[in-house]
């Protein structure tokens, strides 16, 4: 399994809080028997080891306003590939890159306002992208299943 190394009350507050990022020590300790200070011991010893990397919220655009989300299959002439992701990287509607194998050596995600913010986006960064020799778009039309990092 992913969590090799890591005894059973870790696994246990790890699939906790992956569940629910806001649960308190005193209940994760109830549910792991231990004491909240105990939990909390384990909890910063897990985000020392890089293990847990961060708490956060995620918003889905689509739920209050017009935004489009899409992804991109770019496949890049090599020596332009680190400026393509610098470019890409400063953009705000670029929500993650993600270097992959195969044919297409960049997948991004992006983010726009509405169907006109996407267009615009698609016509002022990524069809000016330099050494670009195939640009794949799919527009995300709903989400099925969306998971963030790693679960239990």
């Amino acid at each position: 399994m992913y969590l090799n190394g890591l005894d059973e009350v870790d696994r246990t507050i790890i699939s906790l809080l992956t569940k629910n990022a806001r649960m308190s020590y005193v209940d994760i300790g109830e549910a792991v028997g231990l004491s909240r200070v105990a939990v909390k011991t384990r909890i910063c010893a897990l985000e020392e080891r890089g293990i847990i990397e961060e708490y956060t919220t995620i918003i889905n655009p689509q739920k209050i306003s017009s935004a489009v989300s899409s992804y991109y299959e770019i496949e890049i002439e090599p020596r332009y590939y680190q400026e393509v992701i610098d470019i890409l990287e400063k953009n705000d509607r670029v929500t993650q890159i993600y270097q992959v194998s195969g044919k297409n050596k960049l997948h991004v995600h992006a983010v726009a306002e509405d169907n006109d913010g996407m267009e615009e986006f698609l016509n002022s960064v990524m069809y000016k992208l330099p050494g670009v020799l195939t640009l794949d778009c799919n527009i995300i039309l709903s989400r099925i299943k969306d998971i963030k990092g790693l679960r239990l």
